[in-house]
């Protein structure tokens, strides 16, 4: 019988987090305060995040241990699964390996409480009562609700508008861990008053909603914000993945060629990736590859610019791939890859060419996905549907070489609260849509001048 399931004991949980910025050959570019343009200080972040917090986001260490309140909750379903996916290879007639790492597996069934849990720890250990955020498809507003809910603290999540109409079973579960949700932009803030009266119509964006969620902790002392990718310390949490599969590797007796993640904000691709790269930049022959939606191409279509992390010019400017702060992509079902920018981790590695990246069409990866599930079971998440894309495209130019090759991705999530995604996608109403260059040139013309 073929061993499909490659599991490890939950003594070999990692007890520390990987920080690949100890490891990178060109650092990345200081954040600068979106008033002063000067390098931030840790006190200019202290309005929005714990101090915890705000060390791991600056720090240059290789490893950062993991609290023992965190591993207790993560061992609630880590370590995760790694699978070696024989049905699809068959199904494909690929000479290639193809294994994939679930994530699906945690409660909220994505990758998004690896960093959640510890973020509302942090907070809860400074005695924080109240926190605010955004989110674009749901995972990541689930992920912080019920980890919130372990901890007593108090969450709002403004969602984006259009994930808010398309994903209502996501909203209902961050109300059944107790948040209070709002569909982005709202008229609860300045920002999302200025966005809907240019905008009355306004589909939202993930910038949008950072706005409004960085807005409501800046103005009001006893709130606190939190992130759910883009920052370091985020990626940072998400590096559990990476290691595990690592170990998992080990007992397969295996090792991936090319490691594959989806990238919106950069934590699904960070925590898969990190820990393998770690390895390339040390000499291991790798390749690891970013995989984002054609209808918001940071990587691939963005310039590597400074820029504010959100829409209304609230948070510090980072360098990274960019299409603008104000762009507001088209509202595809892979809601959680609908953001500007990249983590300026990524953008760094992309900018050095460790890593790489392509875009794909929705149709391209819905068809992906239904081959996945009906070869393994699952039906995955619309925004891993974009790293099934990219390892069936490997494993299928394996075949055409007739090259044996061993293949890496992520599988972030589930697709059980998306199912009204494949319902279009099954009767035609999906369409793909790819920016048009005069309106990236459009947003980018609006870049800050540093």
């Amino acid at each position: 019988m073929k061993q499909s399931m490659i599991q490890l004991p939950a003594s070999e949980m990692p007890k520390q987090w990987y920080n690949i910025a100890a490891d990178m050959p060109n650092p990345m570019a200081p954040p600068l305060h979106p008033g002063t343009k000067q390098p931030v200080g840790p006190d200019d972040l202290a309005p929005l995040f714990p101090m915890d917090l705000i060390l791991q986001e600056v720090s240059q260490d290789r490893w950062i241990d993991i609290p023992e309140e965190v591993l207790d909750i993560y061992s609630l379903w880590r370590p995760t699964p790694l699978y070696r996916a024989y049905r699809l290879e068959e199904a494909l007639g690929t000479p290639a390996k193809i294994y994939y790492k679930y994530e699906g597996a945690s409660p909220v069934g994505s990758h998004k409480p690896n960093t959640a849990v510890p973020q509302a720890y942090y907070n809860a250990k400074a005695g924080v009562k109240k926190i605010s955020t955004e989110t674009g498809a749901g995972q990541w507003g689930t992920a912080l609700a019920m980890a919130c809910s372990m901890f007593g603290i108090d969450l709002e999540v403004f969602m984006v508008n259009v994930s808010f109409q398309q994903k209502p079973y996501r909203r209902i579960a961050m109300e059944t861990w107790g948040a209070n949700v709002h569909a982005s932009p709202t008229k609860l803030t300045e920002a999302g008053k200025k966005i809907l009266s240019e905008d009355p119509d306004s589909p939202g964006s993930l910038g949008i909603a950072i706005s409004e969620a960085v807005e409501r902790a800046a103005t009001n002392a006893d709130t606190n914000y939190s992130l759910g990718s883009v920052l370091n310390h985020v990626l940072l949490h998400q590096t559990v993945i990476g290691q595990e599969a690592k170990k998992q590797f080990e007992i397969a007796g295996d090792y991936p060629d090319v490691v594959i993640a989806c990238c919106g904000g950069g934590s699904n691709f960070g925590g898969a990736a990190f820990p393998f790269l770690q390895d390339k930049i040390a000499g291991k022959d790798l390749r690891a590859i970013a995989v984002e939606p054609a209808s918001c191409p940071t990587l691939t279509k963005g310039e590597f610019r400074y820029d504010f992390g959100d829409t209304i010019g609230m948070t510090p400017l980072m360098q990274m791939y960019t299409l603008g702060h104000d762009f507001v992509p088209p509202g595809i079902h892979a809601g959680g890859l609908r953001y500007h920018a990249d983590s300026p981790l990524v953008c760094q590695l992309y900018k050095d060419e460790i890593i790489e990246a392509v875009s794909y069409h929705q149709l391209a990866c819905f068809e992906a996905a239904v081959t996945f599930a009906k070869s393994e079971g699952i039906i995955p998440a619309p925004e891993s549907s974009h790293a099934i894309r990219s390892a069936i495209d490997e494993a299928m130019r394996a075949k055409e070489e007739g090259k044996e090759k061993t293949i890496f991705f992520n599988l972030s999530g589930h697709g059980y609260l998306d199912l009204s995604a494949y319902d279009d996608y099954h009767n035609g109403r999906l369409t793909d849509y790819e920016y048009p260059e005069e309106k990236i040139k459009e947003a980018l013309a609006k870049l800050p001048v540093i």
